[in-house]
């Protein structure tokens, strides 16, 4: 259908693109598989309609302080940062609670969007001067499924919600329209062409019934330079800038 829902339509999809059922798509199922996962790992990776940003919250157990870390779902690829914990977040009668109320508050009078944005800028650089004020220290690395938490044993106790600001990969089988992306159909067609120009190589000059002669090199070729194209593409208009880190 011209509106793939799932992964076998998508790829029936791509097929018709290169010409089946016309033409034979000589590509074996475990392949056309293996570029599904490719096409769909590069649109995570760099498309920026494949991630959303969202809360996720995490119960502390007393495995987590002995460990010093939290385990991650697979699909949170990026943490910004978790929201802010202990006595300035949860007690008004705390030091740092009252302080920030009397330097924001009593210092300055309210009345206008110029006052108020200049209030939120003070409150920024007050949070940068005390520690429980500022963001918690942690330590992330996609590919370990874990959150290190620096003051994890001394800012939290079992039972308590840890709130994480991060992106997540959206899951195709989940949200079936991401089989329906623009980029995506147009790329994993073109993984499908190299591969099958890649199993087609090994029979380039050969002559078949009808003086026919196979050009596998060609096919490869061709694709090769449409995956240079989409990819150049989607970095130009798709993916976000990275994140810049300040201090």
């Amino acid at each position: 259908m011209a509106k793939p829902t799932s992964r076998l339509e998508l790829i029936e999809y791509c097929k018709r693109n290169l010409g089946a059922p016309v033409l034979e798509i000589n590509v074996a199922p475990s392949q056309l598989d293996d570029r599904v996962d490719e096409a769909i790992q590069m649109y995570q990776e760099y498309h920026s309609n494949a991630t959303f940003e969202h809360l996720r919250k995490h119960l502390v157990t007393q495995n987590d302080l002995d460990n010093g870390y939290i385990t991650i779902p697979e699909n949170l690829i990026f943490i910004s940062r978790i929201l802010p914990h202990g006595a300035h977040a949860n007690n008004m009668f705390s030091v740092e609670y009252q302080m920030h109320l009397n330097d924001i508050y009593s210092l300055r009078s309210p009345g206008s969007v110029l006052n108020y944005a200049m209030t939120k800028e003070y409150q920024g650089l007050l949070n940068m001067l005390f520690d429980n004020g500022c963001d918690q220290p942690i330590r992330f690395r996609r590919h370990l499924d874990r959150l290190y938490i620096d003051d994890i044993v001394t800012d939290f106790a079992v039972d308590d919600y840890i709130v994480i600001e991060g992106y997540s990969t959206i899951d195709p089988d989940e949200y079936t329209d991401v089989y329906n992306d623009a980029f995506l159909k147009r790329y994993l067609t073109a993984l499908i062409k190299r591969q099958w120009g890649t199993n087609m190589k090994k029979f380039t000059g050969m002559q078949l019934p009808g003086g026919v002669e196979m050009n596998g090199q060609t096919i490869f070729d061709e694709a090769q330079a449409d995956i240079e194209k989409i990819e150049t593409e989607m970095q130009l208009r798709y993916e976000e800038p990275p994140a810049m880190a300040i201090g």
